[in-house]
């Protein structure tokens, strides 16, 4: 499980984080409404809404959403985003602390519900939705090519500042997770499990590159000693390659029904 403390420094950086985390694709937001039949009628709570980068397809259905963010920051940010909208409503709180309503014709959390310990978020979810409601839960997961060059001098910048993490398993070894989410689900008690694997790719320069780095919680825990020299090699390497970095995204989507 990740560092539950960790989970507070996105707080720090919604503004760069709206900006360089990736979107998902529209494909997966058109399959999740389909399983769900999400329409204006429905209700649906979506969970870590961050800075809602996924919230704004499930608004346009017109149903009422009400999005849950642990970061007071980030949800000030949301709120603010989507003030236009009149069907949704932001709540500040911690997902295993939420005390609202029940009912929902839909749950869901994108990129996470990781950080909600299993034996909690599971089967809350399970309880806050009707029966026949719909659980979402989808992650992207960000590789590069091994063989890239340009990957591999990044990797030389990680062994050189951070050379205790060349030890952290491959980012894209990703089956277990799969098969854990899968569990999971199943052993809460939900059924007519859904499992699909989408696909793209993104380019950043080097300056996108380190604010998007900037983002991710094990980055932003670096004492600044180290993360400023380190920022500094990562976006180099990247300007000497022609300032172009391919990023492979695969986003792994799980649809499930409450009895």
């Amino acid at each position: 499980m990740e560092n539950l403390r960790d989970k507070h420094l996105f707080n720090e950086v919604a503004v760069k984080y709206d900006k360089r985390r990736p979107k998902y694709v529209p494909v997966l937001f058109d399959d999740i409404k389909e399983y769900a039949n999400i329409t204006e009628a429905k209700s649906v709570l979506e969970v870590g809404c961050g800075t809602g980068l996924a919230t704004e397809p499930f608004l346009k259905t017109g149903c009422r959403l009400i999005a849950i963010e642990l970061g007071d920051n980030l949800a000030a940010y949301t709120r603010e985003k989507f003030k236009d909208y009149a069907n949704l409503e932001v709540v500040h709180c911690a997902f295993e602390d939420y005390a609202g309503e029940t009912d929902f014709d839909m749950v869901y959390s994108a990129t996470a519900f990781h950080w909600i310990p299993p034996e909690v978020g599971y089967q809350k979810a399970y309880d806050l939705l009707k029966p026949g409601g719909t659980l979402g839960l989808f992650w992207n997961r960000p590789a590069v090519n091994s063989e890239d060059p340009l990957h591999q001098r990044i990797q030389l910048v990680y062994r050189e500042f951070l050379p205790e993490w060349t030890q952290r398993k491959a980012r894209n070894d990703y089956n277990s997770k799969y098969e854990t989410v899968k569990k999971q689900i199943a052993q809460t008690g939900f059924i007519d499990l859904k499992f699909k694997l989408y696909h793209d790719t993104r380019t950043m320069t080097g300056i996108e590159y380190v604010e998007l780095l900037d983002t991710y919680s094990d980055h932003r825990a670096l004492p600044d000693s180290i993360r400023t020299p380190f920022y500094r090699s990562i976006q180099k390497a990247i300007e000497e390659f022609g300032n172009q970095l391919t990023i492979l995204d695969t986003i792994d989507l799980y649809l499930a029904r409450r009895p």
